[in-house]
């Protein structure tokens, strides 16, 4: 079994999101977490430094922390406004360019999910952005409808990592579908608005999932973590991550990219 991993960017700076009720509650649901005790006092101490930083990603750091492992992750970059994400086009140029030049592939995390034609704005809109001549889609939320993913065949992406469970890759039309096995928000949120797991409990989960993908016989096991994350802001998320990788390499588990598991699976086909 071999694993991707992946990074969604869901915000950019604090000062984005002052249209919207983003900010109150995320403040409530810190206090709760610290009320709970499912975070530090040290914690919610970051979260309101990096209100007056106006700064709520961890781009640059999480890039860098890759790169000293030696692992190749896809950040998927918005290029539309959507519920809870907000940052403009212009950031996406620029941490593109960045993580381009680092080696890192990109992909489009999409707000538009319905309407075949915005869906095909927001296509353009990034691909001219980037100028990438293939790149693959994950949606904002997860969000889908029955033709989500056939439009996203059709429209011309070239794998899509927007379906919740643990499958092998299949196609859709012209596309590869890779299913989403193992996401941040899912291990230590569930189906809570808070955190409510610690860092133990999600060690726990993830060690579970993985032997039952193992048991399953998946041969590629995808994952994803918000770049905003690998933050001492959010201290037990990050150390699980860096444990997760560390786990992974310490067992010998390749690490791959999204098109490199579909050069595999189109050449052993």
């Amino acid at each position: 079994m071999k694993f991707i991993i992946s990074h969604d960017v869901d915000h950019i700076t604090v000062f984005e999101h002052y249209k919207d009720l983003i900010l109150p509650k995320f403040i409530l649901r810190s206090l709760i977490e610290c009320i709970f005790g499912t975070v530090s006092v040290n914690e919610i101490i970051y979260r309101f430094n990096d209100f007056f930083k106006n700064k709520w990603n961890n781009i640059v750091e999480l890039a860098e922390f890759n790169s000293s492992k030696n692992i190749k992750t896809t950040f998927f970059l918005g290029v539309e406004k959507g519920k809870g994400m907000c940052y403009s086009e212009y950031y996406c140029s620029i941490f593109f360019k960045y993580l381009h030049n680092k080696g890192f592939p990109c992909g489009l995390h999409a707000v538009n999910y319905s309407n075949k034609t915005k869906m095909l704005i927001e296509f353009n809109k990034f691909k001219n952005i980037t100028n990438l001549t293939s790149f693959g889609v994950r949606t904002h939320y997860l969000k889908l409808t029955e033709n989500t993913l056939l439009n996203f065949s059709e429209i011309g992406y070239t794998f899509d990592s927007s379906v919740y469970g643990l499958k092998n890759p299949y196609k859709i039309g012209k596309m590869w579908e890779f299913p989403l096995c193992l996401m941040d928000g899912k291990i230590f949120y569930g189906n809570k608005r808070f955190q409510n797991k610690n860092i133990k409990q999600a060690k726990e989960i993830t060690l579970k999932l993985i032997e039952e993908a193992n048991n399953s016989n998946l041969n590629y096991f995808t994952i994803l973590f918000h770049d905003r994350y690998f933050s001492d802001s959010f201290r037990s998320l990050k150390e699980w991550y860096m444990w997760l990788i560390e786990f992974l390499q310490h067992n010998k588990f390749n690490i791959i990219t999204f098109e490199e598991a579909i050069k595999e699976i189109e050449k052993a086909n």
